[in-house]
C-alpha cells in the first residue's frame, strides 16, 4: 500500500505547527467562543482546519495583505482563478510528484483502491463543513444523473467500462475501488482543470430535483430564464466557469464578481487549509484581481505597470520591450523554461469534412513532405535569436523516454525530398505559378487558422509560407477567435491550425501517453476521433487509420500495464509510431516564457518551468504564498 500523507521532504508537513503563536491563536479562538456563550462554536470560527497543511518550502515567510493583479484576454479566462489557486485533493509538487493537499491522507492499494481521508474541521469558503457527503452527492446525484451528465461519469473514473465502487466509510473517509488499476485517477485530481469528484452539497441540493421543493425549484427556473432545473444547476455548479460568485470553494480565493465584468475580483478564503511555518493562514494576498483587456494590448499594459504578475498574453517576441520597460514598470522579466514538446506546431485536420483535403492530409507522404519543407533553423534565427531548437512535437531531452531518432525524424530541411514525396503522393500536377493541384483540380492552397491572439503565430506562418512555396504549396493565414476556431476544428471545418504542441514534453513512463493517441477532442489533428473516445462512442468518429488505431490500443494497454517495464515498452512503440507518421508538424522547442513580476512581489521564482498540465502555470509555485515586501 502506498500512502500520501505528508509533503515530500523540503515541501511541508501535514500537521499543525507546534509554535507559541499557533497555540495562542487557538486559545484565543476558544476564549472568544466561550465569551460569546457558545453562540459562535469553535468549528464555525473562520480559520484553517484542525490539521492544516503547513507550507515549509517557501523561499521567504511573508505577511498578509494587498492585492495581486493580472490581465486576461477574455472574461471566460476567469477560470484561471481555479488554475492559479491550485488547491487540489492531491497535487503535483515542483518536481511533478504527487502529494496529498486538500486531503489529509491518501492510501493506495494495488493501484486500484483509493482511500481518501479529509482534514478534521475543514470547511468550504462559506463556513459549511467539507465532508464525505460532498463526495456522495457528486457521485450519486450528479455524475450518474442523465440530465446533468448525459455521457455519464468522468472518463477518468471508468476503467474498461467499469465504474468504481464508492464507499462512504465515515464523515471524513471515502473509498473508490476498481477491479483493475486506474492510473488516471490521482493525476486527474491534480490537473490544471482537475477531475471533479466532490461538490458543495449544502449549496447545490436546493437546485437539484432530488432534494429541492418542486414548487420552489420550478419558480427559480422561471425567475432565471433557465431551460430547466438541470441548466440552472449547471450554471451554479461549474467552478471552472467562474459564473457564480456565491459557489463555495476550497481554493485560496473565492470569486466575488458576477459575470459579465471587465474587472473580476476574488477575495481570500477565510477557511483555506494551508498555513505558513508560523501558523499564519494563507493566502497572504487579500485579493486576486483579473482585468479583461484585448490580448494584443497585454504586453503594452505590462510595460506600463498595470499588472503585478503576468505570463499569459506574453511571448518571447515581447522580451526586448519588457526588458526596456522594467525600470518604469517596477518589474523583473523572468524567462521560465517551457514544457511543451513543441513551442508551436501545425495540425493538419485528419477529420476535415472536405473529402479531398481529408484524403490528402491522411497520406503520410504529404505530412512528411510538409515537415521536410520547413526550415526550422531559419525560424529560430529570424524569430528567436537562434536559441530555439528544431523540434517535431515529441518528448524533450529532459524526459527519460527521449531518444535521438524520434526527436530528429523528418525535421531536416530537404525541399528536394519533400517535392519527391508530394509527386509520389499523386500531387504532381502544377498550375499557374507552379502551384500544385489537388486531385479535383483545385490549387493546393492551405488555410492555416489561428486564434488571432498572438502576432507570433502570424510571423512564423509568414516564414513557413515562403518556405512552402518551394514545394508548390500556398499557405494562407486566417486569424479567428479562440472559441470560434475551436468549434470549427471540432466540426471538421478547418484544414490546418497552429497551436502549442504536446503539453508535457518531460513525461515519464508512469505518466499517461494520452497526448499521443486519439483520446481528446482538443487534439486538433484528429478532433472527431478524440470526441469519440471522450463520449464513449456517443459522438465523433472511430479512428479508421491503422496507425491511429494502434496508438489507441497501446494507450489502452498502458492503462492496465502492471509494471514500469511494460509502460516503458508501450511508450517506446507509441513514440516510434508518432515520429514515423508525423501526425503533427512540430516546429521549434526551447523557447522561454517571459514572466513579468513586480520587483517587490516575493516568492515568485526567477527560474521555473511554465507548464499547463502538470503545472497549472503559476499554480505549482503556490501563489497563495506570494506576498508584498
Amino acid at each position: 500500500m502506498v500512502r500520501w500523507s505528508k509533503w515530500r521532504r523540503g515541501i511541508g508537513s501535514a500537521k499543525a505547527p507546534e509554535s507559541e503563536e499557533w497555540t495562542l491563536l487557538r486559545a484565543e479562538r476558544l476564549l472568544f467562543a466561550a465569551l460569546l456563550g457558545g453562540l459562535l462554536a469553535l468549528p464555525a470560527w473562520a480559520g484553517p482546519p484542525d490539521e492544516p497543511f503547513v507550507v515549509t518550502d517557501m523561499p521567504e515567510i511573508g505577511r498578509p495583505g494587498g492585492d495581486i493583479r493580472t490581465l486576461i484576454g477574455q472574461p471566460r479566462d476567469a477560470r484561471m482563478f481555479l488554475v492559479f489557486g491550485y488547491a487540489r485533493l492531491v497535487a503535483f509538487d515542483r518536481d511533478f510528484n504527487l502529494f496529498a493537499d486538500i486531503l489529509r491522507d491518501v492510501e493506495v492499494e494495488e493501484g486500484r483502491i483509493f482511500t481518501l481521508h479529509l482534514r478534521p474541521g475543514h470547511r468550504w469558503s462559506d463556513g459549511h463543513p467539507f465532508t464525505a457527503e460532498d463526495f456522495r452527492f457528486f457521485w450519486e446525484d450528479v455524475a450518474q444523473h442523465e440530465m446533468l451528465r448525459p455521457t455519464g461519469p468522468p472518463i477518468d473514473m471508468i476503467v474498461d467500462g467499469e465504474l468504481p465502487e464508492v464507499q462512504i466509510l465515515d464523515e471524513l473517509t471515502v473509498r473508490y475501488t476498481w477491479s483493475k488499476p486506474n492510473p488516471f485517477f490521482l493525476p486527474g485530481l491534480a490537473g490544471a482543470l482537475p477531475l471533479v469528484i466532490q461538490m458543495p452539497a449544502h449549496y447545490l441540493k436546493p437546485l437539484h430535483e432530488h432534494h429541492a421543493d418542486p414548487a420552489e425549484l420550478a419558480q427559480r427556473v422561471r425567475d432565471t430564464g433557465a431551460r430547466d432545473w438541470a441548466q440552472l444547476f449547471g450554471r451554479h455548479s461549474r467552478e471552472h466557469a467562474a459564473t457564480d460568485p456565491n459557489l463555495p470553494t476550497l481554493q485560496p480565493w473565492r470569486l466575488r464578481t458576477a459575470p459579465p465584468a471587465e474587472r473580476i475580483v476574488a477575495e481570500r478564503n477565510p477557511y483555506f487549509h494551508r498555513v505558513d511555518p508560523n501558523g499564519v493562514q494563507l493566502p497572504y494576498a487579500d485579493r486576486m484581481i483579473f482585468s479583461v483587456v484585448e490580448s494584443r494590448l497585454i504586453p503594452v499594459k505590462i510595460g506600463g505597470g498595470e499588472a503585478d504578475m503576468q505570463a499569459r498574453g506574453l511571448s518571447f517576441s515581447d522580451v526586448t520591450f519588457l526588458k526596456e520597460s522594467e525600470g518604469r514598470a517596477g518589474m523583473y522579466t523572468h524567462l521560465w523554461r517551457t514544457s511543451p514538446a513543441s513551442h508551436l506546431a501545425l495540425f493538419p485536420n485528419l477529420n476535415a469534412t472536405d473529402p479531398v483535403w481529408r484524403a490528402v492530409f491522411r497520406d503520410v507522404r504529404v505530412r512528411r513532405a510538409f515537415s521536410l519543407a520547413t526550415d526550422r533553423h531559419a525560424l529560430s534565427g529570424f524569430l528567436y535569436f537562434g536559441i530555439a531548437d528544431p523540434a517535431n512535437n515529441t518528448l524533450l531531452p529532459e524526459s527519460p523516454l527521449w531518444r535521438e531518432e524520434i526527436a530528429t525524424a523528418f525535421i531536416q530541411h530537404d525541399p528536394a525530398k519533400a517535392n519527391a514525396l508530394l509527386d509520389e503522393a499523386g500531387l504532381d500536377r502544377r498550375g499557374a505559378g507552379g502551384l500544385r493541384l489537388l486531385p479535383d483540380g483545385r490549387p493546393m492552397e492551405i488555410v492555416v487558422e489561428t486564434s488571432g491572439e498572438s502576432t507570433e503565430h502570424s510571423d512564423i506562418l509568414e516564414l513557413i509560407a515562403a518556405q512552402w512555396r518551394d514545394i508548390g504549396v500556398r499557405l494562407i493565414t486566417r486569424p479567428s477567435q479562440r472559441e470560434v476556431l475551436r468549434n470549427r476544428i471540432f466540426a471538421g471545418e478547418t484544414m490546418m491550425t497552429i497551436a502549442t504542441g504536446v503539453e508535457n514534453g518531460f513525461a515519464t513512463a508512469d505518466m499517461s501517453p494520452e497526448a499521443f493517441a486519439p483520446t481528446s477532442q482538443v487534439h486538433y489533428q484528429w478532433p472527431m476521433w478524440g470526441q469519440h473516445h471522450e463520449t464513449r462512442g456517443l459522438a465523433g468518429e472511430a479512428p479508421d487509420i491503422a496507425e491511429a488505431i494502434r496508438l489507441y490500443d497501446l494507450f489502452d494497454a498502458w492503462r492496465v500495464a502492471q509494471d514500469i517495464d511494460q509502460r516503458r515498452q508501450i511508450w517506446a512503440e507509441m513514440l516510434d509510431i508518432w515520429a514515423d507518421n508525423v501526425f503533427t508538424i512540430g516546429l521549434i522547442s526551447g523557447v522561454r516564457q517571459p514572466v513579468a513580476v513586480k520587483t517587490n512581489l516575493a516568492n515568485v521564482p526567477a527560474d521555473a518551468i511554465y507548464s499547463w498540465d502538470p503545472g497549472a502555470h503559476f499554480g505549482i509555485y503556490r501563489p497563495d504564498t506570494f506576498w508584498w515586501r
